[in-house]
């Protein structure tokens, strides 16, 4: 059983790596905050359109690992059309399931995220995975300058 669900969660990955989500510019963001994991060579533009403080778009560019495209690939879609309130209460819980700082994270909770709750046991593939959300942390912040997981 549980092979299967390992099996599932890495075509998961697999998929969004191939077919990332949200893959495009947008033109008229409201924020625009560039990451960079310069330990694997990730690197994304991450694009948010507001609508007061609520994520109505949600986009990135970018190259990087099968785990940090499938990461920046599910958050785009998870986020959109939650407040920055939300979306930071999600960053939370994603980095504590993803560094092991708790176990009691329910991974039903965090629904399709819950594919990248086992790189926590591979600790040079956490920063390829947090790159996206730390990059939303700062967006969320409205800070400009790039983000750097060193």
């Amino acid at each position: 059983m549980f092979e299967d669900l390992r099996d599932l969660y890495q075509e998961v990955i697999f998929d969004h790596n191939r077919n990332p989500r949200n893959f495009r510019v947008i033109a008229d963001a409201d924020r625009k905050v560039e990451g960079f994991n310069p330990l694997c060579g990730d690197r994304l533009t991450l694009y948010l359109k507001m609508d007061g403080d609520r994520i109505v778009d949600a986009s990135f560019q970018g190259s990087g690992c099968a785990i940090s495209t499938a990461s920046v690939s599910l958050m785009t879609e998870i986020i959109k059309d939650k407040t920055e309130a939300e979306a930071e209460a999600l960053f939370k819980t994603f980095h504590e399931m993803t560094t092991g700082k708790s176990e009691d994270i329910q991974l039903e909770a965090v629904g399709k995220l819950a594919v990248l709750a086992g790189v926590r046991e591979y600790p040079a593939r956490v920063k390829c995975a947090t790159l996206a959300w730390h990059t939303l942390d700062a967006a969320l912040k409205n800070q400009q300058q790039p983000v750097s997981t060193e």
